[in-house]
């Protein structure tokens, strides 16, 4: 059971995680990105299946970018990351078009069934 996900955070090391945990459920991960505005760069030339977004980067925030994503792709799948603490903006991310939101530090577990979930429709 495949998916083409493309991962957005700016922590190099959070993305090699995500990465791990899904190339290990069988997704593939068809590109990363260290902010929103490469983000939605990568989004328009990739079209993955599903976005894994984290809330704060630099240069465009996930919200932003989630809102920038949803104007081009209205179906767009997009999973928040966001660390504890940031509830707030978890809702505006939801209210901005996002699935569903995965908090760090990453439980494989919860990023599994996060991403089968919106995978799902």
């Amino acid at each position: 059971m495949g998916g083409r996900i493309l991962v957005v955070d700016d922590a190099a090391f959070m993305r090699m995680m995500l990465k791990d945990i899904l190339a290990k459920a069988g997704y593939e991960v068809v590109g990363e990105a260290e902010n929103g505005a490469v983000g939605l760069q990568k989004y328009q030339e990739l079209s993955p299946d599903l976005v894994t977004m984290d809330i704060t980067m630099p240069e465009m925030d996930g919200i932003t970018a989630v809102k920038e994503i949803k104007k081009v792709d209205p179906n767009a799948n997009i999973i928040m990351c966001s660390a504890m603490g940031q509830q707030a903006m978890v809702i505006d991310a939801i209210q901005a078009g996002a699935a569903d939101f995965i908090v760090k530090p990453f439980q494989p577990a919860r990023v599994l069934e996060a991403v089968q979930k919106a995978l799902a429709g």
